[in-house]
């Protein structure tokens, strides 16, 4: 069953109320009215009440006389609680409805680290969970270091269209990069939807809106964002790609990246015998974080490293490498990926001409 024609064509001619049905309507009403600040638009009958219409901010609730009271509860989502009471966040009505006061978090939540080596392997964890507009997500990251990090390997398998929408992410940092096939992404105020192929790398900033309109099939990215669990919101005022265009707007301190790998400088790497090809990222996060693209040059014996970074990263995208960590050599395919924890001693060994990486670090690795 679908909602009334009208109502598609013309949203604000819907008017949804949540219906509080109450025992004691005189005292649930003044509840409402006078100790948590909702408005009165409408009570009948005038002589014996039995309903009235109540609102607050967009949240409208019907309050109807009954022989049984309201066994659930509201949450009201404020910019600051205390524009609403002392100190109390849940208040409880006379007809037993529990109503939540809550912020409304102006940032992502970041949770505190917690550090651990994690080796995903492809032959062995290489299965695609459903995820958002028909997306497949494999887990690279299962502990999630504490919960502040995530990295999923994403594919879609069919192509062509994207059932996605404008909407943007409360996130501290997030990267897209492209690691087969190709995919079209509108982002705001940064023009026509831009093109992301193998190589290439988008940096969303926080909070700032894009849609997924197309890709080729079999396209597979790789995604880093922080923190793991953020919140996805659907921007329905927006439509895009929008006419404004400012490439250097300033999302969250962050500014926009499209990294094109095909226009890159491939330069020397901070560990000799390698190269890489840098995504401007680090100078656009403010030094928050960087991300590269790695090749060895030559065979050289492996020195051994300990970093000092919150996060680091990598991901085969082509060839092999040997990670001597905790110990033991880890031996990594295409489409592996491992995360190395501050602290740890690890050398780095990796086949000349075939073998290239992706490097995700937070923050910039001097």
């Amino acid at each position: 069953m679908a909602l009334p024609a009208e109502f598609d064509s013309d949203p604000s001619a819907a008017h949804a109320q949540a219906v509080v049905p109450c025992r004691d309507f005189d005292a649930t009403l003044a509840y409402f009215t006078t100790t948590l600040g909702f408005r009165l638009h409408r009570i009948s009958p005038a002589d014996n009440p039995t309903e009235a219409d109540l609102s607050f901010g967009d949240l409208g609730i019907l309050l109807q006389r009954s022989d049984v009271d309201h066994d659930g509860s509201i949450r009201v989502v404020v910019d600051d609680p205390n524009s609403l009471q002392d100190s109390e966040t849940r208040f409880v009505a006379p007809n037993g409805t529990r109503i939540d006061i809550l912020r409304r978090a102006p940032r992502p939540v970041i949770p505190a680290i917690d550090q651990s080596l994690v080796i995903s392997r492809i032959a062995a964890d290489g299965a695609f969970q459903p995820g958002r507009a028909g997306m497949g997500y494999r887990d690279l990251i299962p502990g999630r270091q504490g919960g502040r990090f995530i990295g999923s390997h994403i594919r879609i398998e069919a192509g062509g269209e994207v059932p996605d929408y404008p909407h943007f992410h409360k996130v501290r940092f997030q990267i897209i990069f492209c690691y087969k096939g190709w995919v079209r992404v509108a982002y705001e105020d940064q023009g026509e939807p831009l093109l992301l192929q193998p190589g290439d790398c988008f940096l969303q900033p926080p909070e700032i809106a894009h849609q997924v309109l197309e890709s080729s099939p079999g396209l597979e990215v790789i995604e880093i964002g922080c923190p793991a669990e953020h919140d996805t919101h659907h921007n329905d005022d927006l439509t895009l790609p929008n006419d404004a265009i400012d490439r250097e707007r300033d999302f969250g301190g962050q500014r926009f990246v499209h990294h094109v790998a095909s226009a890159a400088p491939w330069v020397p790497w901070r560990l000799p015998g390698y190269k890489c090809r840098q995504t401007s990222i680090a100078s656009a996060t403010d030094g928050l974080a960087d991300v590269a693209v790695v090749r060895p040059t030559e065979s050289i014996e492996p020195s051994t490293h300990v970093h000092d970074a919150e996060f680091l990263f990598f991901f085969v995208l082509a060839g092999r490498a040997a990670f001597t960590v905790d110990g033991r050599v880890e031996q990594l395919e295409a489409g592996d990926s491992i995360v190395i924890p501050a602290g740890m001693p690890h050398r780095l060994a990796a086949e000349p001409a075939t073998t290239e990486l992706l490097e995700v670090s937070l923050p910039a690795l001097a």
